[in-house]
């Protein structure tokens, strides 16, 4: 197990690029298996999750070649079928969350998948319903194998048609997005998810030949058509990394600027940091974030406690709440965290309040941070990474700490961020990994 050593109270300067978005490009990966042609797909992120889904498509027969250091050519022409009932195979999907979405597209093109239940962070319940239940409504006929723990999916053929979600989940629409692109008629999908990466998923498949209207919206409306032919994509940068950066600046007093943000698919996240009271540009596709000593947590308009709460898109990611959690605890005021979507998320909060942050945690869901306006300066503790988005927000906690930091587990971090530690060094951060 990795760690990183943290030596607090560095400011950053200069210039910082986001990576390929981990959450889009893992859909994208995995809609290559529904052509026999080559897809090209740009600006992949060089981290763990992805790296595994790859080389699980090498293991399935996929033709892989990495053109450069972000550029991979897929070519799903000659898929192992056998493989893909393995042992082997199965005990992968099982530790990769990612794994989930090949269920839409095996069926679509094969008429069969199996598929274990996938891992991924520890936050919470992450049940499957929407994915199981929208391609049951396609037509695919569902078993629960108790010998193997595993879910053997079967279609002869998929059918369009009207479908409500239950909820909008962004791996579920995509997953139904996929099966119904080859499915016979018309696909009506209402409450989809309408995050960019599921944009993104749609806007791809169109250019590959499917039929697709409604893209940004909660109506999608499907055409299936016979098959689907090669193309080339372009990964967003990934949004959770800018607001993470946003918010090493803010907790350092430093004066950062993040370049090629894709600045118009980043919805409300910067407005949720301006109502921290950090001050933000936008200079053409960059943000830049000037050095702040203090940023004043804004109220509503009549006056009452600022809440700041996890939504569907276009509302906030929960993915960026820990982040602003931990900024939170330098600001001057209070603010009311509420993580609506997953019960476990807050729970990290016991090791910033370990470190001197004034926080309540209220109940699974919701904690109230108490900023100080640097009245009292984080001190270095011994933490274990929980999860993906709770390491990033320990570590920003470390950086802007008094004394050295030690974080374990951050393999968990590797997940999600690519060489994380290098990059915020050449910045001016001085993390050392063993």
């Amino acid at each position: 197990m990795a760690s990183f050593i943290i030596e607090g109270g560095h400011k950053l300067s200069g210039e910082i690029y986001p990576q390929g978005a981990k959450n889009e490009v893992l859909q994208i990966i995995c809609a290559v298996l529904l052509t026999k042609e080559e897809v090209i797909v740009n600006n992949v992120p060089d981290i763990l999750d992805v790296n595994n889904l790859i080389q699980l498509m090498r293991d399935m027969g996929v033709t892989v070649s990495k053109k450069d250091s972000y550029t991979y050519s897929f070519k799903a022409e000659h898929v192992d079928l056998a493989y893909l009932e393995s042992d082997e195979f199965l005990k992968k999907c099982s530790s990769l969350r990612g794994s989930v979405m090949l269920l839409g597209p095996m069926v679509a093109r094969f008429g069969k998948a199996m598929i274990s239940k996938p891992g991924g962070d520890k936050i919470g319940r992450r049940r499957l319903d929407t994915h199981f239940v929208g391609i049951q409504n396609l037509g695919a006929d569902f078993r629960y194998n108790k010998d193997r723990e595993v879910f053997e999916i079967t279609a002869d053929e998929l059918h369009g048609t009207y479908m409500l979600l239950d909820e909008a989940s962004v791996t579920g629409t995509a997953n139904i997005v996929m099966a119904a692109v080859l499915a016979k008629g018309i696909t009506t999908i209402y409450n989809a998810a309408c995050e960019p990466y599921l944009q993104q998923l749609c806007k791809m498949l169109n250019r590959m030949g499917a039929k697709i209207s409604g893209i940004a919206s909660n109506l999608l409306t499907i055409e299936g058509v016979e098959e689907l032919f090669g193309t080339e994509h372009t990964v967003l940068p990934d949004m959770i990394e800018v607001g993470s950066f946003i918010g090493m600046a803010a907790m350092t007093e430093s004066e950062l600027t993040i370049k090629n943000v894709s600045y118009e698919n980043l919805g409300v996240i910067p407005e949720s940091f301006r109502r921290l009271g950090i001050k933000l540009e936008q200079r053409g596709d960059d943000i830049f974030v000037p050095a702040q000593d203090c940023y004043e947590i804004e109220s509503f308009m009549d006056g009452s406690i600022m809440t700041i709460a996890d939504a569907p898109w276009p509302g906030l990611t929960p993915d960026l709440l820990s982040v602003i959690l931990v900024v939170a605890t330098q600001a001057k005021g209070s603010v009311l965290i509420h993580q609506k979507m997953f019960e476990s998320r807050l729970f990290f909060v016991d090791k910033l309040i370990d470190m001197g942050a004034q926080i309540i945690l209220c109940d699974p869901h919701r904690a109230v941070v108490n900023g100080h306006c640097r009245r009292f300066t984080l001190r270095g503790g011994n933490m274990t990474s929980p999860d993906i988005r709770a390491g990033i927000a320990l570590l920003i906690a470390a950086m802007s700490a008094e004394g050295v930091s030690r974080i374990h587990n951050i393999e968990q971090i590797d997940r999600g961020y690519q060489n994380i530690e290098q990059r915020l060094n050449a910045i001016g951060a001085k993390i050392t990994r063993i």
